[in-house]
């Protein structure tokens, strides 16, 4: 490949590396916001006078609108331009911030967590396709994408030590006034030095059919798994709308097969090495999002740590991942296949999950918690980073958003599988476990406080052993499905996961628009 002294890979933007400083900024955005609400939701509950039953609205109202509109955003983005979607998501997403933040009731509170679902709906595929479409060259790519899978995969933690400063120091209201300052610089920075490949938009007409159809099928889904959590598996609604999603899903891949211009096209869903992509890291995203959960509620209920030091406790996992993805995923994906890459890594994960299946109530945090951090850390950093390259690479430039959204919504849809089910999983356990301790539960004091601790942690247990074996099935999927080589081999297989062409041949260099 032809290079220049000063830009690099021949047409390559010479813009391109500040453009990832605010991508990544806006990206860390995002994935803070997720954690930073869930510590400032008792709080914000207490002052706006959120009942107990609409509570998990304030998660929900989100969720359904980020989870539902992603495939929407995507092709918008692909269409649109996604310069112009990252700019007007983020300028969005911090409007909703500071109406969420100047909140004086509960139906001002939900509308604007709707809002900043709408609008990371938009901005989360425009980020990652703009890599897609921005970084070509094999080995820069992996820098990039290195830094985007580490901060993906760290900043929910550092979240988690954001969030608990805001709220012990400050108030809960600071929790998205926070988001308005990185999102004002990311749109500022993102408009001055982002150029996007010319040729690279996508001028076929809207899917309306399946805008519908995919929307509604995936808020169904997506509802089904939260109402699962807190109505049960059995609940009618929550079982009509399982039915209802299956239905809808179906009849949107059935509009999608029959339409000349779809908004999925299935070329980017059933191409095998993005096909094993999206499959293996929606399954770890299940196992991820449940040991957060549950290892934030042992830390705070079980050893009574503060917000603070819960958040701070989570940092050798932030380390693992950050080590994961920009020393060993980008320096070893130029030089092994992806699959070898995300398999072991996901085996590391599910080892250091293996060691928190363990957890006792007076387990020590340095024996056991942090080298299992660790642990997950590497292996997830590890599998996510070529994980995110693998599923744009090779896609044709005007499908890079849907495909970037695709990666999104495998994740929203695991991280909502992953709570209701690995929580139904635990609650499960506890009860069992309060029910063969009954005498010593009924006695009081602090024996009874011994056996609620107990029972919560056998609990977690339960559903950590479940998460290990979806890292295995992840590391399975990964090893068995995704056949791409390395990306700089030379062979059709190894251009990328080959796309959409019918020689296989990796995408040609994009011009780049002045």
């Amino acid at each position: 490949m032809s290079k220049t002294a000063e830009t690099g890979p021949l047409g390559a933007d010479p813009s391109r590396w500040k453009a990832l400083v605010f991508i990544a900024l806006a990206q860390l955005m995002v994935v803070l916001d997720a954690t930073i609400v869930n510590i400032a939701l008792p709080s914000a509950q207490t002052d706006l006078g959120i009942s107990d039953g609409n509570r998990q609205w304030v998660i929900t109202a989100y969720a359904l609108a980020f989870g539902g509109l992603l495939l929407f955003g995507g092709r918008i983005a692909d269409t649109w331009g996604r310069k112009n979607a990252f700019v007007v998501g983020l300028i969005g997403f911090a409007l909703a911030s500071a109406l969420g933040g100047a909140a004086t009731g509960e139906a001002m509170m939900l509308g604007a967590r709707a809002l900043q679902g709408v609008f990371g709906a938009l901005l989360a595929p425009a980020a990652l396709s703009l890599l897609a479409v921005m970084f070509t060259d094999g080995k820069e790519r992996a820098k990039a994408f290195g830094i985007y899978g580490a901060i993906a995969g760290g900043g929910g933690a550092v979240g988690l030590i954001l969030g608990g400063f805001l709220t012990e120091y400050l108030n809960w209201r600071w929790t998205f006034f926070v988001n308005i300052p990185f999102a004002v610089v990311a749109a500022v920075g993102a408009w001055l030095v982002i150029r996007e490949p010319a040729g690279s938009r996508n001028r076929a007409p809207l899917d309306i059919p399946g805008v519908v159809l995919s929307t509604l099928g995936l808020v169904s889904l997506v509802y089904g798994f939260t109402r699962a959590e807190s109505e049960g598996w059995s609940d009618p609604l929550t079982v009509g709308l399982f039915v209802a999603s299956v239905v809808l899903l179906a009849a949107f891949v059935l509009t999608e097969s029959k339409v000349r211009s779809p908004l999925l096209p299935l070329r980017v869903l059933l191409e095998r090495n993005r096909g094993g992509v999206y499959l293996s890291l929606g399954l770890a995203v299940i196992a991820m999002f449940g040991l957060f959960l549950f290892l934030t509620y042992y830390l705070q209920v079980v050893k009574g740590f503060s917000p603070v030091k819960t958040g701070f406790a989570f940092l050798p996992m932030v380390v693992g991942m950050i080590a994961g993805s920009t020393q060993i995923g980008a320096r070893l994906m130029n030089r092994v296949p992806p699959r070898l890459l995300m398999g072991p890594g996901f085996l590391v994960a599910a080892s250091g999950m293996l060691l928190l299946t363990q957890l006792e109530v007076d387990s020590s945090y340095p024996a056991l918690i942090l080298p299992a951090q660790l642990l997950l850390g590497l292996g997830m950093g590890t599998a996510f980073m070529p994980a995110m390259s693998l599923s744009t690479y090779g896609v044709d430039p005007a499908d890079a958003g849907i495909a970037s959204a695709m990666v999104n919504t495998s994740q929203q849809v695991g991280g909502a599988i992953g709570t209701a089910l690995l929580n139904t999983i635990a609650a499960s356990a506890t009860t069992a476990y309060l029910t063969d301790h009954a005498a010593e539960a009924a006695a009081g004091g602090p024996a009874a406080r011994l056996v609620q601790a107990q029972a919560m942690v056998e609990g977690y247990s339960a559903a950590i052993w479940w998460a290990v074996g979806v890292l295995l099935i992840s590391a399975a999927l990964a090893l068995a499905l995704i056949t791409a080589g390395r990306p700089d081999a030379g062979d059709p297989a190894a251009s990328g996961p080959g796309a959409d062409t019918d020689t296989g041949a990796a995408p040609k260099m994009p011009v780049i628009a002045h």
